[in-house]
Parts: structure tokens; C-alpha cells; sequence
């Protein structure tokens, strides 16, 4: 079974995302384990990239100030590898296929299933593209986790059938980015997702508030949040531990107290 599955069990699960290096890592190993102790079930890594094409401007802006810092891939590696030592929810990292390629494919997952990095998320990877990173994945037990869009009707069950630790379900179009209101019928993607495998099925892109992800909760099995954590961490930098915990606190605690 998954590790990431134990995010999952008999619980909603809220996933907070965050861009490693910004303001620096000694910060991102501080609001990691702040997540954690809030009530995180599962986080999110960012590896800076210079070209994030899924992320709005707030999370581009975060890794052109991580990449600033000089944050490189075996920074973020070392840092995920500290964590380890205290932290026990699962982790995935979130990056691009360029990240992956110029360390080379094998090392990067080898080093993960060292670290104990449970997924990883490709955003620029299409599924009919995936095979080249699904083997080195699956021979080092790490998930590939698979995204759908709303613009994927009939290719959702055919995406959920092979997915693995669970499913990313994007509620809006576009970018990543803070949303006022969300108008994708999750009900309607989640149904198609259960009807192909018992897969959990989290959303996320253009959730911030507690109402949001309450109402999201209802049909999904998680809530990740990226942008308005990203937020916070730019606005207070070293001191941003603390305000993202309370901001996790109120999140976690709108999704458990939905019925779904």
C-alpha cells in the first residue's frame, strides 16, 4: 500500500504546498514541521524552477526568489533529508520534467527513496507522456501522481485507472493562483475518478479560504492548498512559521468538519 494512502485514512485530508528556498530553507524546515504540527496530513515540496509554466504569479515569484537565494535541487534534497528526522506525514515533491532530466532521472529518484519522498507531481507532463518517468518511479517506490483537469471528461477514468497515492484534481482552468469563486462541478470529476478506482481524490488550484475548502470537502478527499501559503510566506519571510500554522490550523479544521 501507498504511503501516501495514510494521509487519507478515515480522514479529509488538508495538503499545504510550499516553494522550498524562500525565503530560505532554514524557514521552509521551520514551516514544514510548524504544517505538520498544525494538522498537515501530507506537503507539498516545490523545487525552484526557472519556468513553472502551472503556477500563477505568486508561486513564480517564489521560486525566482528561491533561485536568487542559489537553492539547487541537492539543497532541497538536504533539507528534505533533515525533515525526515522529524517529520512523519508523507512528502511529495512538485516540479517540472527539465528539474528531473538535468540531474538525471535515476539519481533523482534513487535519492528520493532514500530521503523518504513518498510522490512526485509533473505538472508539464501530459499522461500520454509519463511512461519515461513512470518506470524509474515505480522501480524506486515512488508514486507518479497523475493530475486531471476539467477539461478531461473522457479522459478521467482513463487517467484515475492508472493513477498512483492519489489523484490530483485541478478545479480551475489556467495557472495556479488564489481564486474568489469556483465554479468546476468537482462532484461530477470525483464520480468519474471513484467509478474508475478507489483512488483518493484530492483538489486544488484557487482554493484559500476555510469556506472553499469546507464546500470542496464535501465531494473530495482532500484540499491542497499552494498560493495563499506562498502568500504568507512572502509577506512574513522568517517569520512566516508561525502565521502559516494558524492559516493551516483554520483549513484543516473547515475540511474535518465537513461531512462528506
Amino acid at each position: 500500500m501507498s504511503n501516501i494512502s495514510k494521509a487519507f485514512e478515515n480522514k479529509k485530508a488538508f495538503i499545504p504546498f510550499i516553494t522550498c528556498g524562500d525565503p530560505d530553507l532554514e524557514t521552509t524546515e521551520k514551516t514544514v514541521i510548524a504544517m505538520q504540527e498544525a494538522g498537515a496530513d501530507l506537503v507539498e515540496l516545490g523545487i525552484p524552477f526557472s519556468d513553472p509554466t502551472a503556477e500563477g504569479p505568486v508561486i513564480q515569484e517564489a521560486n525566482i526568489r528561491a533561485l536568487s537565494n542559489k537553492i539547487t535541487t541537492d539543497d532541497v534534497f538536504e533539507m528534505t533529508e533533515r525533515l525526515r528526522r522529524t517529520v512523519t506525514v508523507p512528502m511529495v515533491f512538485m516540479t517540472y520534467a527539465n528539474v528531473i532530466f538535468s540531474y538525471g532521472a535515476e539519481r533523482f529518484m534513487e535519492r528520493c527513496s532514500r530521503i523518504g519522498i513518498d510522490g512526485i507531481i509533473l505538472p508539464d507532463i501530459p499522461f500520454e507522456e509519463k511512461k519515461e518517468f513512470e518506470d524509474v518511479c515505480e522501480r524506486y517506490g515512488v508514486d507518479l501522481i497523475s493530475m486531471i483537469a476539467p477539461t478531461s471528461h473522457e479522459r478521467i477514468k482513463m487517467i484515475a485507472s492508472e493513477a498512483k497515492g492519489f489523484l490530483y484534481c485541478v478545479s480551475s482552468l489556467g495557472v495556479t493562483g488564489v481564486r474568489s469563486r469556483i465554479t468546476t462541478d468537482i462532484g461530477a470529476m470525483i464520480k468519474l475518478v471513484k467509478e474508475a478506482k478507489d483512488i483518493p481524490a484530492a483538489v486544488g488550484f484557487g482554493i484559500s479560504t476555510p469556506e472553499q475548502a469546507a464546500e470542496m470537502s464535501k465531494y473530495a478527499d482532500g484540499v491542497i492548498v499552494g498560493s495563499a501559503i506562498v502568500k504568507l510566506c512572502a509577506k512574513y519571510g522568517k517569520e512566516s512559521p508561525l502565521y502559516v500554522a494558524e492559516y493551516v490550523r483554520k483549513m484543516k479544521a473547515a475540511v474535518t468538519n465537513v461531512v462528506g
